[in-house]
């Protein structure tokens, strides 16, 4: 997907405008992710790219999309443009004795030797 929304429609509510943006990306991705997957591959990634314009968009992580469409919206921008690219991913094995990170076994709090 690679496209501009504008966020100024004549005759339409902002804020409504906004939320069909957000479900369009969202619906994109869910597409996405139900393709089939190549051989050899785990997951669907996505490569993408956010800005005011096409020219000065830059690298962005899927998760933080929302909060810089908000941003846009906030500062009142007319327009941005998103570009969300899907690819091919493998999980790559966890070193061996390396324990998971917040995961079941990680309590948090202090490091006491409890009996």
């Amino acid at each position: 997907m690679r496209k501009t929304f504008q966020l100024h429609v004549e005759g339409k509510n902002r804020d409504r405008v906004l939320d069909a943006v957000k479900h369009e990306i969202r619906k994109y991705i869910k597409r996405e992710r139900r393709r089939d997957l190549p051989e050899g591959a785990d997951f669907w990634d996505f490569d993408c790219r956010f800005g005011r314009t096409k020219e000065d968009a830059a690298v962005a992580h899927l998760s933080a999309l929302t909060g810089l469409i908000n941003g846009v919206a906030a500062e009142g921008g007319a327009q941005f443009y998103v570009e969300i690219l899907a690819k091919p991913g493998k999980r790559t094995p966890r070193p061996a004795g390396q324990a998971p990170q917040g995961g079941a076994d990680d309590l948090g709090g202090d490091e006491e030797d409890v009996v």
